[in-house]
């Protein structure tokens, strides 16, 4: 199971942590990614990572805005949102292959 939170309204420039908390797998094991889909929009690739976290990518319209981790420890993963644009409005979700959990919305908006 993977429970995506985190989300809300937030002016542009600002910033939001997103988490999404894993159950029923061996997280640790697993690479992970964030996908977002804006309103009247198909999904979009937002970021992912490896299983150990050594390894991020990101979507070109966020890198450097927004940062990827993990805590195999607590079985979390993480989406640091900084200097966010009205574009990234969207619902946002955690996904590991084909399975996607529940997502949090997230909304730029002054």
């Amino acid at each position: 199971q993977l429970q995506a939170s985190g989300g809300g309204l937030v002016q542009p420039g600002g910033s939001l942590r997103l988490s999404c908390a894993a159950s029923g797998f061996t997280f640790s094991n697993y690479g992970m990614t964030w996908l977002r889909q804006a309103p009247g929009k198909g999904f979009e690739r937002v970021s992912s990572i490896d299983s150990r976290g050594t390894s991020l990518t990101y979507q070109h319209s966020v890198k450097g805005r927004f940062t990827i981790s993990r805590d195999n420890a607590k079985n979390t993963l993480y989406l640091q949102m900084d200097s966010l644009k009205p574009e990234d409005t969207a619902v946002y979700y955690c996904t590991l292959g084909s399975y996607r959990g529940q997502g949090t919305q997230v909304t730029v908006s002054s």
